[in-house]
């Protein structure tokens, strides 16, 4: 028996379908994808960096977001949702009432997993490269001490930075913020460190 193709759907049809859906999905090319759940390390993680970082840009005109924020990126269609969005400046959206979708994020943070890694260095990364507001691109790893940072120096040039070890410190330049590995992982159970562990 052949399968049957699944059915092509619109992004009004999406959005329609997403805004009363129990499960979060991705939308590319007219499909649905759906995205599974997270672990306990990524939801103490996520908590950690967001506190750390809503404690240093308040009153500064920034906003943090986290996992619940659809973001559309315009140049190749896709609508995802980032673990965490940071925006500085007036947010923008694709629907100025709904606000639940938003189009300029200042920098992007993601906690990876075995299931995601490769997909948000890879195919994740070359889209959200398209965006013309975004700066930063930050990877944190769940199982270890270790995040990293690609910053936009020109319009197809990313630097990256890494930061290795529970007594690192890494800096999100566009908005002065400083993450501590320390605070970042604190409640996370991670194996001890290695003597000869590379630390920057």
């Amino acid at each position: 028996m052949t399968a049957q193709p699944r059915p092509y759907l619109t992004e009004t049809e999406y959005l329609e379908r997403e805004r009363v859906s129990t499960i979060k999905h991705e939308y590319y090319a007219g499909e649905l994808f759906a995205m599974s759940g997270a672990s306990e390390a990524h939801n103490l993680i996520a908590s950690s960096v967001n506190a750390s970082i809503y404690a240093q840009i308040r009153g500064r005109g920034c906003r943090i977001y986290p996992s619940d924020m659809r973001i559309k990126i315009v140049k190749t269609g896709l609508y995802t949702y980032p673990d965490i969005t940071i925006v500085c400046g007036t947010p923008e959206f694709t629907d100025m009432t709904k606000r639940d979708t938003l189009l300029n994020p200042t920098i992007i943070l993601e906690i990876l997993s075995p299931s995601t890694e490769r997909y948000d260095r890879g195919v994740k990364f070359q889209n959200y490269r398209t965006i013309a507001s975004l700066k930063e691109y930050i990877l944190i790893a769940q199982n270890k001490h270790h995040i990293e940072r690609y910053t936009r120096y020109e319009e197809n040039t990313w630097i990256l930075t890494e930061a290795v070890g529970v007594d690192s410190v890494i800096t999100l330049e566009s908005i002065q913020c400083a993450l501590a590995l320390a605070d970042v992982y604190e409640l996370v159970d991670l194996p001890p460190e290695s003597p000869s562990e590379d630390r920057t």
